[in-house]
């Protein structure tokens, strides 16, 4: 396993310090609209990036993590009349991907983006991300999706994999899903997010079972479906990691736990990140480790400040681990 990052580069000096940071292997995306790539931009933008000496490991599909009003392709995850022509669209992206020598492609199933209630002071005044149910508006309206049981999701889901994963697995890409961001009740405005539990994404990569059919692993996300993420992640890790459905690491922590938690540096948080990333290596993971939802830190580059901490410590975990 190596440093990765999905940070989008505002110009080109944002691919320079990656390489002078030591995050060679990166997920970034071609300018412009998902859904208006064509192999030649996706073979540009390939291009574009090994000009800095990086690897362009992975991109996303146009199957983003806002809600389903802001998707490209809504009828995909609405049962749409455009749904079989939308699908094709993403099965040819995956053959250009392929074309193009890239790897993987991240996506998301998801209808009503990420929930989050206000950022709360963390460390040195830093602000970070957080949810608490309490104070969520939980009789929230549903959103474009309206009310959907849990069974015509799963069905909806199982259409696309149907068509999709073929396509992945004759092209060798692998499909990288992320976790619905955070675990809610179901019916929380209209929907039960079913890739929200451990149970459901266990359901999910059976699904179709395939070996390019996998999971953009937020161990975030992840920790935020569990009531005690600290002792019980373990587990998580190896059932998927020793059934190779490891394709990505969202390589981020929180304090708390299921329906109450705010995100925070990794090493801080209540998942102890040291042990883990032992564990991604005793299970044989072999792709990209990266830091993922950073909080919020004083100065005149905060973004860029705050991952490049995690960069550091990442990459300090992997030295560790390669040497032991």
């Amino acid at each position: 396993m190596y440093l990765g990052t999905q940070v989008a580069a505002r110009d080109d000096d944002d691919y320079r310090i990656f390489a002078q940071l030591g995050v060679k292997h990166i997920s970034a995306d071609p300018p412009g609209k998902p859904s208006s790539w064509t192999l030649a931009d996706i073979e540009r933008h390939r291009d574009k990036v090994e000009s800095f000496g990086l690897i362009l490991d992975m991109i996303q599909l146009p199957l983003p993590s806002q809600p389903i009003e802001k998707a490209s392709y809504p009828d995909i995850l609405l049962a749409g009349p455009d749904r079989d022509r939308q699908i094709d669209a993403v099965c040819q992206m995956i053959e250009n991907v392929a074309k193009a020598g890239i790897p993987a492609v991240k996506y998301n199933l998801n209808l009503i983006g990420i929930p989050r209630t206000p950022d709360e002071p963390g460390r040195g005044g830093s602000m970070n991300a957080s949810f608490r149910w309490d104070k969520t508006d939980q009789q929230a309206a549903p959103g474009l999706a309206g009310v959907l049981s849990e069974d015509e999701n799963w069905e909806r889901i199982d259409y696309f994999l149907e068509r999709v994963v073929p396509v992945a697995e004759s092209n060798r890409v692998r499909l990288a899903c992320h976790p619905h961001d955070p675990y809610t009740p179901p019916g929380y405005r209209g929907v039960t997010r079913v890739l929200g539990t451990v149970e459901g994404l266990k359901k999910f990569v059976l699904m179709r079972e395939n070996p390019y059919h996998g999971l953009n692993f937020c161990q975030g996300s992840i920790g935020e479906m569990l009531e005690n993420p600290g002792e019980e992640i373990d587990d998580v890790i190896r059932w998927f990691g020793q059934r190779d459905k490891i394709f990505n690491v969202h390589f981020r922590n929180i304090r708390g736990g299921k329906l109450s938690f705010v995100e925070t540096f990794p090493d801080e948080g209540d998942m102890d990140m040291v042990r883990s990333a032992r564990i991604y290596k005793e299970v044989g993971f072999k792709y990209m480790l990266m830091p993922d939802h950073v909080p919020t830190v004083s100065g005149r580059d905060p973004s860029a400040t705050a991952f490049a901490f995690c960069y550091g410590y990442i990459a300090a975990l992997l030295q560790v681990l390669e040497s032991a």
